[in-house]
């Protein structure tokens, strides 16, 4: 597929194209490839070649292999914080530890064996919140009717995808709502991460809902020294850098807090719940069915369609992935892999899945091909042994790398156009109420619903489309009719 949101202006595919130092190896002797490959027809790296075509993009077995494994370390994080917010909505921990090792082991490798580009795919940190905080505590749905709703998203997105409605809303939709909708859930990560260390609590008394809470506990301070070591060691670009701030904080708390108990390192993967039953398949797609669910399993399905051709575009681009008209190599496959690994998560019973932009660190190490995303879901794939260090890891490690998450996101208000105030304005709104509300759906609402109201006193309303109008409406009658919850 070679779809619009998939073109790159000549500019940008000249400024995207293949740049690694290891690109070429133009002194490799005869009968030897760029990647230092034996030319023997049947070795296995000459297999790896043809199958990823790994010698076309000017890349190695070598380079692949290193890109693969520096995406993992990147993103590896996810194994930690991933249960431990679900474990707060009522998740099994340990079952949602393998749950998110399983999809991102089928994301990355289905990413790499079919589309063969160099991105990996997880549970993304923004969608599990929703899940957590806003779907199962926010509106009281028990943790199976979320994994309906996901399940539910996952088709959506994947049907949306295969027939070029995806197209058409990514024309359709307001830019300003949907950066705006970044924006808010990158907040909504900031108060959910500070508020479980601590930091931020809620106010007793009059006045603001929330307050400062104990700085010097040592949850809080742990968390912020946390989130600054990560700052320095992204800057320096050490490898899986916010996985090393998690580790530490994990045996600092196991050395000095007495909550923190050891379990072990290795355990057999397994499904089962406490309380008796198994996680997967537990997902309720008749209570996800209901009227009031709907729409936000549509949120999840808008924020998962900007998230995800955002991420496959940069990463992608970034790899020179782009043909000669500046679209990128398999896309539509790329974003196929990326919903169906969404469906594959529900009946695992972990968050919704996506892209993971931490895939540029692979790109940045030299990967150019799907070999690298096939080596990360493999190396996920034998994760799923260390089950027991689930549990080993307090909140206050995870919180760090949940704020990190949060601030990367409000990146997103860059790409608000001021020069048309109306449109930036209601996604502004949109990010505003997504956390004054701890609803990202009321958010959604609101940034259309100033967005329809804004043209038309704007005197822009030939602006406005009937797919825009149309959703304000809806969302509108949704709120003001009582069925929101």
């Amino acid at each position: 597929m070679a779809d619009q949101e998939y073109l790159l202006t000549p500019a940008e595919a000249a400024a995207t194209g293949p740049a690694s130092p290891h690109a070429r190896d133009d002194h490799a002797p005869t009968g030897v490839s760029a990647g230092g490959k034996a030319a023997g027809a049947g070795s296995l790296a000459d297999k790896l070649d043809r199958r990823f075509e790994i010698s076309a993009r000017s890349s190695s077995v070598r380079q692949e292999a290193i890109g693969g494994i520096t995406t993992f370390l990147a993103m590896v994080y996810a194994v930690f914080v991933v249960p431990g917010m679900l474990g707060k909505a009522g998740f099994d921990p340990g079952a949602v530890f393998i749950a998110v090792c399983l999809t991102s082991a089928f994301g990355s490798l289905l990413m790499g064996l079919w589309a063969n580009l160099p991105i990996a795919v997880g549970c993304a940190i923004s969608l599990t919140a929703f899940t957590a905080f806003d779907l199962v505590l926010g509106k009281g749905l028990p943790p199976t009717v979320a994994l309906g709703a996901i399940f539910l998203m996952g088709v959506v997105f994947t049907a949306i995808s295969v027939t070029g409605v995806r197209s058409w809303i990514l024309r359709t939709l307001p830019a300003g709502v949907a950066h705006g909708t970044g924006v808010g859930i990158g907040l909504f990560l900031l108060l959910i991460a500070s508020n479980s260390v601590g930091l931020v609590v809620r106010n007793p008394g009059p006045g603001l809902p929330v307050a400062l809470g104990q700085l010097g506990s040592l949850p809080a301070l742990l968390s912020v020294a946390g989130l600054a070591a990560i700052f320095g060691l992204e800057r320096r670009r050490v490898p899986g850098g916010i996985l090393l701030v998690i580790l530490a904080l994990s045996v600092i708390g196991l050395a000095v807090d007495p909550a923190v108990h050891f379990n072990g390192f290795f355990a057999l993967p397994s499904f089962g719940l406490a309380g008796g039953g198994s996680a997967f398949g537990a997902m309720d797609l008749k209570g996800a069915l209901n009227a009031a669910v709907i729409p936000s399993v549509l949120a999840l399905v808008m924020t998962a369609v900007f998230d995800a051709t955002g991420t496959i575009r940069a990463v992608a681009g970034q790899a020179g992935q782009l043909n000669e008209k500046g679209h990128i190599i398999n896309g539509g496959k790329a974003l196929a892999s990326d919903s169906l690994s969404s469906i594959f998560s529900a009946l695992a019973g972990g968050a919704p899945a996506a892209a993971y932009i931490e895939s540029a660190a692979g790109v940045a190490a030299g990967a150019r091909t799907g070999l690298a995303p096939t080596l990360t879901g493999l190396l996920f794939l034998a994760l799923i042994f260390l089950s027991p260090l689930a549990g080993l890891v307090p909140a206050y490690a995870t919180a760090p790398a949940l704020m990190y998450v949060g601030l990367l996101m409000l990146g997103s208000i860059s790409k608000l156009h001021m020069d048309d105030t109306v449109d930036a304005l209601a996604g502004l709104a949109c990010a505003v109420f997504i956390v004054l509300t701890c609803n990202i759906v009321t958010g959604i609402m609101i940034g259309f619903c100033t967005l329809v109201i804004g043209r038309v006193f704007a005197g822009e309303w030939r602006r406005l489309n009937v797919g825009t109008v149309a959703i304000a409406l809806a969302l509108a009658a949704f709120y003001l009719g009582g069925w929101a919850i």
